[in-house]
């Protein structure tokens, strides 16, 4: 009894300390964009791209990832995305825009390696924890995306690292993540190779490709969000130092969406009821975001903040919920998050150059208005109980 607990504790430590990796990387960009715009010379434009940049990555590398895990073991294949993601992470801050731009497109393909492949081997180890551990998994990731973002600045100003000591220094965490995952390269048998059970073409399924739509936009809002938010700030009169500050709580508020939705949602027959309170929330938020009033945008971000957790943990619970083998919840991870965050690279690099051709920050709001719109539509759709 005693070896099965230990390494179930060990695998679950693992699982946690992997997620906390997967979005600081990208969350940690937004609030040095003006630092690292003046010192490289960027456009609006470019400066929006370094977001954009490993979502693109992300969405092409996203559907080589269940092969990568069927080949090395879901285990050693996540080991091999964080170490991608670190190689990255630090060879961005080495050069100039080519190495900063080649560092960022590492990132985005270790990123989705190691999270494509978490979904299902949650589902596939520990089935019995499902609700938990896709909590766990989405609130990490939003724990540490806000650290990020509030500690950006900090680390650079104060600290004196600069941007690029500021990029790098998450990398700690990363190889921190390595070492404790060492354990799973030892149990290659929990490959998909395992599963006998035929998978779907999730590619031909309507279900499918609305669960996807519903991610792609959750995933343009919060990336979106993350990347200009402080910028807008800042052009309202914050300093770069309140503005991370305001966006990291947005991020910390997160947490109670992202914690509380998936062990809700798999009591649930239906979650469309869910997506459609979430949904006008994000409509009420973020049309708050109009009024330039300083308790007013602390409340409207507030709002957003548990949305976007919520959001996220709808998501990734839908994908499990709406599949009945492994092998297909492992092909529909890989499915949403790639066509997903296709869509989701759209959002920070079109607004850049909206802002460029406008110089208007509202248009950043009707973009969000946009999306949370089609976040509704689709995801009420993907709510039905249904199986793909």
């Amino acid at each position: 009894m005693t070896k099965p607990l230990s390494s179930q504790s060990l695998l679950i430590t693992g699982i946690i300390l992997v997620s906390i990796n997967l979005r600081t990387s990208i969350a940690s960009v937004g609030p040095l964009i003006p630092f690292i715009r003046e010192d490289l010379g960027l456009s609006n434009g470019l400066a929006g791209f370094l977001t954009t940049l490993p979502l693109l990555t992300f969405a092409t590398f996203s559907l080589f990832a269940p092969g990568i895990g069927k080949r090395l073991g879901m285990g050693r294949a996540v080991f091999l995305g964080v170490a991608i993601l670190t190689a990255g992470v630090i060879l961005r801050v080495l050069g100039g825009i080519e190495l900063m731009l080649f560092g960022t497109a590492l990132t985005g393909i270790g990123i989705v390696i190691a999270n494509v492949l978490l979904i299902p081997l949650i589902k596939v180890r520990l089935p019995e924890k499902l609700g938990l551990m896709t909590a766990l998994l989405a609130t990490m990731m939003s724990l540490f995306a806000a650290i990020a973002v509030g500690m950006s600045v900090p680390i650079a100003v104060d600290w004196d690292f600069g941007w690029r000591g500021s990029l790098a220094f998450w990398a700690v965490f990363m190889v921190l993540a390595m070492i404790l995952w060492i354990p799973q390269l030892q149990r290659p048998k929990a490959s998909l190779t395992e599963v006998t059970d035929p998978a779907k073409n999730v590619w031909k399924s309507k279900l499918a490709w609305q669960i996807t739509i519903f991610m792609g936009c959750q995933s343009v809002m919060y990336f979106t969000m993350v990347t200009w938010l402080p910028d807008m700030l800042i052009s309202r009169g914050w300093t770069p130092a309140q503005a991370g500050f305001v966006s990291s709580m947005m991020q910390v508020i997160s947490l109670l969406g992202s914690y509380f939705a998936p062990n809700f949602l798999i009591k649930l027959r239906e979650q469309s009821g869910v997506v459609l309170t979430v949904g006008v929330a994000y409509v009420l938020g973020y049309a708050g975001l109009f009024i330039e009033n300083e308790l007013v945008t602390y409340a409207s971000l507030g709002i957003v903040g548990i949305c976007m957790g919520s959001s996220l943990s709808i998501a990734y619970t839908l994908i499990a919920l709406r599949t009945a083998e492994d092998q297909t919840t492992a092909k529909l991870s890989a499915m949403v998050q790639s066509s997903g965050y296709y869509l989701a690279a759209l959002g920070p690099f079109l607004f850049g150059v909206s802002l460029d051709l406008f110089d208007n920050w509202n248009v950043l709001i009707f973009f969000l208005l946009f999306f949370a719109l089609a976040f509704t539509i689709f995801g009420m759709s993907a709510g039905r109980d249904r199986k793909i």
